[in-house]
């Protein structure tokens, strides 16, 4: 096939519609018809046609997958280049069936443009329906609509006229505008690339020459998902190489960054490149690896940008409309991970606002769960902060997927951020569970009365979990020996013990530390002092136990291993140097508790 020249101008096309109305065979034609087939390709396919004694089909050129020859649909995103004069293309052959609108979606979302084909005599069907909503979602909007199969229907032009017309006000609910309806008979190749006498408008080659390419992304603000951090210590080499894709914008050594939603600001020392010169500039499209003038931990997730420029919103809830294509509904609380850019974190459903089914856009408002293939515009709610940029704004930092169970399940695109960003999910739970909170006949000032102290939660953090034991257990002794009722709370515990019935890994990372923190509640209520301690860790977590706490109250102390410490950053009441003796960290938290008062003055 031919490929796309570096100087020329380079569009992606998707074509979509519902099943068996002619998608492939479009693309087929396109192909052979601009002479973009590889030699004795068309040949090889007659020839397989002859063989299973099957009529040839221009479908079949786009042979991705055996099983689509096999079972006659297209069951995965095919892609091929074909040129014209004006520009390359890079087309997309997305799948029909509706057991297959994953992989329809996953082949839009890379497209600048689409062409919906229509069957003339089955007219518009449900998927027609379905995938111009998609298309809608996903940001594509210039669109031809290929009114395929005239042939069948005796080239009558009032069909066309009418199924023109019915689908264009479609469009229009949806928020799309079609460039152009082309009447076609592809598998003739009726107005693709040559005009047939009695149709006046463009053809299809045409009409995708006329699309004007889409702005450049590198005007747009710097955005890298940070993808991985790569280290060569064993080789002496002392780098910190960040590596991702640049999304849109430039970056220059020199350039001061911000990575979000850390917050972490550092300079870009130089861009990295293997056997070639370091380049002196970075820009949309290209995957780059960078370093810093200062050694900072950042983790894989974070979103890079320039300091100078508008940054992206950060935050834990945002509105956005969602395509629902799990086998189980999206239900409310319920947890999945959202993966975003290069960010990876639990996330809940915490509101619909309403559904749309997809397929003739009727509207519900008041539902509890969202099927199937519906489209909801909803609240979601993640544990941590996130990144994201509108969609509106820029695509590939405004969309996202949402996986249950180790599957995708669902795609959607940020529409804007939550007005209330405060009353959160967690927030709601505290309220609700200290509202009904069972309380004994011995009130928590009773019990610290008797034992001498108030209550606390110690919350060591830090990158060695070893290191952050040991510390923790000898904090527990002091405390037990100086006749304190102090308890140390090993996350191991909860890992064979509450958590053991969690088969989900997922699920057991996202819940452990809520189990902490409701298990701390508890103990603390008791009146006692529960020390424990958590490795590489981040604020938000920090946050989450703080709350989960309340109303008592946390000490957080972080050991730091130096400036490349996983926990590097992280804003506790106290930091110290895990290379100090065990003696010397614990007498520093014995004289913290004495100064907030958790100890009486005579044990200081």
């Amino acid at each position: 096939m031919s490929t796309p020249e570096s100087n020329r101008e380079f569009m992606n096309i998707v074509v979509v519609g519902h099943v068996d109305h002619g998608k492939s065979t479009v693309v087929g034609r396109l192909l052979a018809d601009t002479g973009s087939l590889p030699e004795g390709k068309l040949e090889a396919v007659r020839e397989f046609c002859r063989r299973n004694a099957r009529p040839f089909e221009y479908a079949f050129l786009l042979d991705a997958l055996k099983d689509e020859q096999a079972q006659g649909i297209t069951i995965d995103s095919a892609r091929c280049f074909f040129k014209t004069a004006a520009r390359d293309y890079l087309i997309i052959d997305a799948p029909g069936h509706v057991e297959f609108l994953k992989n329809m979606v996953s082949g839009a979302a890379r497209a600048e443009a689409a062409l919906l084909v229509i069957d003339a005599h089955e007219g518009i069907r449900e998927n027609s329906r379905r995938h111009a909503t998609m298309l809608a979602m996903l940001g594509v909007r210039q669109l031809v609509v290929l009114v395929n199969k005239m042939d069948l229907v005796g080239y009558d032009l009032d069909v066309f006229a009418r199924i023109s017309a019915e689908y264009e006000e479609f469009l229009h609910k949806v928020g799309l505008t079609a460039a152009a309806f082309v009447p076609i008979a592809a598998r003739e190749g009726v107005n693709l690339t040559t005009r047939a006498d009695w149709y006046t408008g463009q053809t299809v080659l045409e009409r995708l020459d006329a699309f004007p390419m889409e702005p450049s992304p590198v005007a747009k603000p710097f955005r890298l998902p940070l993808q991985d951090v790569y280290k060569f210590t064993a080789r002496g080499d002392d780098r910190r190489i960040l590596v991702g894709t640049v999304e849109t914008g430039t970056l220059r050594p020199g350039d001061d960054v911000v990575f979000l939603p850390s917050g972490k600001r550092t300079r870009v020392r130089s861009i990295e490149s293997f056997h070639h010169a370091a380049p002196l500039l970075a820009q949309a499209g290209e995957a780059q690896g960078f370093t810093m003038t200062e050694e900072l931990y950042v983790r894989p997730g974070e979103l890079m940008c320039r300091a100078d420029q508008s940054p992206p919103h950060v935050g834990t809830r945002f509105r956005a409309s969602v395509f629902w294509m799990g086998k189980a509904p999206l239900l409310p609380d319920k947890p999945y991970k959202l993966k975003l850019a290069a960010a990876r974190v639990p996330v809940r459903l915490a509101e619909i606002i309403s559904v749309m089914d997809a397929s003739d856009l009727s509207l519900s408002g008041i539902r509890t769960q969202v099927d199937r293939h519906e489209v909801a515009e909803c609240i979601f709610e993640t544990s941590r902060p996130v990144a994201f940029d509108l969609a509106a704004d820029m695509q590939a930092t405004g969309r996202f997927v949402l996986v249950d169970h180790y599957e995708i399940a669902g795609g959607g695109i940020v529409l804007a951020t939550s007005d209330d960003d405060t009353q959160t999910t967690l927030a709601d739970h505290v309220a609700r569970r200290e509202a009904s909170w069972e309380g004994g006949a011995v009130a928590l000032s009773e019990r610290e009365g008797r034992n001498g102290h108030r209550a606390k939660l110690v919350v060591f953090v830090g990158e060695d979990d070893a290191r952050l034991g040991e510390v923790g257990r000898a904090l527990e002794r002091r405390l037990f020996d100086g006749g304190f009722a102090s308890y140390y709370l090993g996350l191991a515990n909860l890992e064979r013990g509450l958590d053991a019935e969690v088969l989900d890994t997922f699920e057991v990372r996202e819940g452990r530390l809520r189990r902490l923190g409701e298990l701390a509640r508890i103990l603390t209520d008791s009146g006692q002092i529960v020390v424990t301690t958590v490795s590489d860790t981040e604020q938000a977590d920090l946050e989450t136990l703080r709350a989960l706490n309340a109303p008592q109250e946390i000490l957080t102390i972080r050991l730091d291993t130096g400036p490349r410490d996983r926990c590097a950053g992280l804003e506790t009441t106290l930091r110290l140097a895990a290379s100090a003796t065990t003696d010397i960290l614990v007498a520093e938290v014995w004289s913290e508790l004495g100064r907030s008062q958790i100890l009486p003055e005579y044990a200081i």
